[in-house]
C-alpha cells in the first residue's frame, strides 16, 4: 500500500529541499515509485522534485486550493505510487502571516493526515536541539510531528550527542546528516537554479542518495510510515483532445502548476510545447497560447535574436485568438526587457511596457484576483488565487491595454495593476492556480475553440 510523508525544515535554508531530493532518488533507485508534491506556490523545487523520481511534481497550497481540492489533487497522483514525498516550504509552520496556518507544510499535512518528518540544522547546536524540536512538536497539538533528521552535523560524536538528547521523546530521530561543502544546489535570484539549468544533474542526484543512504535506514523508514490509501477518484473522463494551444517550453520558460496543465487537457486541450528561444515557427493549427514564467531574463540577448519567433508571436496575438501569458511570458510580450547590467533587448511588442531587472524582488506574496471585464479567463465576477514573485520592474502605458484584474493580496490590501487586456491576449504577473477555480481552464480552452 502507498506510504506517504511531508518532509518540513525548521527555516528556508535547512537543508530540506537537499534532503527531500536524497530521499526521492535514493528510493526510486531501489526500484520504487516515487511521487513528489510541494507544499506552496513554489515552481523551482517540483523541477527538481521531478529529476529525481521521474514523475511531475505537483503543487498544494492551502491558501490557494480549497481542502476539497488539495485531496482531489493529491489522490490523483498518489494512487499507483510506493511512496509521495510532500516537500514543506520556509519553516513547518510558516505560511500567509504571524497568527494563521493557511498555505504552511503544517496546515498541508493536518489537511491530508501525514506524518511529517523535521529537517534540522544542528550546525553549532547540541542538548539546544532537543529543546528546538520539542518546541516545534508541541506548537500544534493536531500536528502529527513523528521524526526528525538532523542536518549540518560536525562529526559522528555530534550526531551521537544529538541522540543522547532526544532520548525518552515520542519523536523519532532518522539519523544525523554531516555537513559537506560540495552538496549544496546552486541558487540565484527567485531560488535554486532550474533543473534545466543544472549542471551535472545525476552526479548531483547521485551524490544527495548516497548522503541520504548512509544516515538513515530507509528500509525502515518505510516500514514506519503508516498505510495511506485512498479511494479511487474520478474525474468524470477526459475530453478527446480537440483543440491545439501552444504552451512556451524550454530553459527561459518553464513555470507552470501542474495541475493546470492537466485541467487544461481535461477540458480538451492538446498542449504542443514549443520553444521561444530555439524555435522559428509556432506549431501549425493553434488555437491559443500559453505563455508561463521562468527566466526570459538570463537568456534575453538570445529570446531577442530569435526574431522569427517574435514576429510569430506578435502576429498571433495580434490575431484575435486567445493568449494567456504570466510573468515571465507577459514580460516577453512587452516592448522591451532591460537586464541587470543595463543591457536593452526588444522583445515581442504586443504590450507597449517595458521591464528592467531590479536589484531585490518588485513583488512577492499571495494574490486573489476578481476579474472586472471578459477575458480569456472567465466573465466578469470569475475568482481565482495565485502568487507573485519577481525582480523585474514594468514601466510606460499602454493606452490599448485594459486592467481587468481587481488584485488583493493576502491581507486584502489593493494592489495596483494585475492583468492587462490587449484585443484577445491576457498579460499579468501574477501565476494563477486553475485549481483555485477550475472553470478558468475550461474557460479558456473553450474560448480558444470558439
Amino acid at each position: 500500500m502507498p506510504k506517504a510523508i511531508v518532509i518540513a525544515g525548521t527555516s528556508s535554508g535547512c537543508g530540506k529541499t537537499s534532503v527531500t531530493l536524497g530521499l526521492m532518488k535514493a528510493f526510486a533507485r531501489k526500484g520504487l515509485v516515487v511521487q513528489g508534491f510541494k507544499s506552496g506556490p513554489d515552481f523551482i523545487d517540483p523541477g527538481l522534485h521531478r529529476m529525481a523520481s521521474g514523475l511531475p511534481s505537483h503543487n498544494l497550497d492551502g491558501w490557494m486550493l480549497s481542502a476539497d481540492e488539495i485531496h482531489r489533487i493529491f489522490r490523483r497522483n498518489h494512487e499507483g505510487c510506493d511512496i509521495s514525498i510532500i516537500e514543506g516550504a520556509m519553516g513547518l509552520f510558516d505560511g500567509i502571516g504571524a497568527v494563521s496556518e493557511e498555505g504552511s507544510a503544517a496546515q498541508l499535512a493536518k489537511i491530508l493526515g501525514v506524518p511529517v518528518m523535521l529537517v534540522v540544522n544542528a550546525r553549532g547546536m547540541a542538548r539546544s536541539a532537543a529543546a528546538l524540536v520539542k518546541g516545534y512538536g508541541e506548537f500544534d497539538p493536531d500536528l502529527r510531528l513523528d521524526s526528525v533528521l538532523f542536518n549540518m552535523t560536525g562529526s559522528p560524536t555530534h550526531g551521537q550527542i544529538l541522540a543522547q538528547a532526544m532520548e525518552g521523546r515520542d519523536i523519532k530521530v532518522l539519523g544525523s546528516l554531516p555537513r559537506q561543502a560540495d552538496l549544496p544546489l546552486p541558487s540565484r535570484h527567485l531560488g535554486l537554479v532550474t533543473a534545466d539549468d543544472l549542471d551535472r544533474r545525476e552526479e548531483r542526484l547521485n551524490a544527495l542518495a548516497d548522503w541520504v543512504e548512509a544516515s538513515i535506514d530507509l528500509d525502515a523508514l518505510l516500514d514506519a510510515l503508516p498505510e495511506y490509501s485512498l479511494p479511487s477518484l474520478s474525474d468524470g473522463g477526459v475530453k478527446m483532445p480537440e483543440i491545439r494551444i501552444g504552451y512556451a517550453r524550454d530553459r527561459a520558460f518553464c513555470f507552470y502548476y501542474e495541475e493546470n496543465l492537466r485541467m487544461l487537457r481535461q477540458a480538451g486541450a492538446e498542449l504542443v510545447p514549443f520553444s521561444p528561444l530555439h524555435d522559428t515557427n509556432l506549431p501549425p493549427a493553434l488555437k491559443g497560447l500559453y505563455l508561463g514564467g521562468g527566466y526570459p531574463e538570463l537568456h534575453a540577448a538570445e529570446l531577442a535574436a530569435n526574431t522569427a519567433m517574435l514576429g510569430k508571436i506578435r502576429d498571433f496575438c495580434q490575431s484575435g485568438k486567445p493568449v494567456y501569458a504570466e510573468c515571465g511570458g507577459f514580460m516577453y510580450l512587452m516592448r522591451s526587457l532591460r537586464t541587470r547590467a543595463g543591457q536593452e533587448h526588444a522583445m515581442a511588442g504586443v504590450f507597449d511596457f517595458t521591464c528592467a531587472m531590479e536589484g531585490r524582488h518588485q513583488a512577492l506574496g499571495y494574490r486573489e484576483v476578481k476579474l472586472v471585464a471578459p477575458s480569456p479567463l472567465g466573465a466578469p465576477g470569475a475568482q481565482a488565487r495565485g502568487h507573485e514573485f519577481h525582480y523585474s520592474k514594468m514601466t510606460g502605458s499602454d493606452p490599448a491595454a485594459a486592467q481587468v484584474y481587481d488584485v488583493h493580496d493576502r491581507c486584502g490590501k489593493t494592489n495596483a495593476g494585475g492583468g492587462y487586456l490587449k484585443g484577445n491576449c491576457l498579460g499579468s504577473y501574477v501565476h494563477l492556480h486553475f485549481g483555485s477555480n477550475p472553470h478558468m481552464a475550461a474557460h479558456f480552452a473553450g474560448v480558444c475553440g470558439a
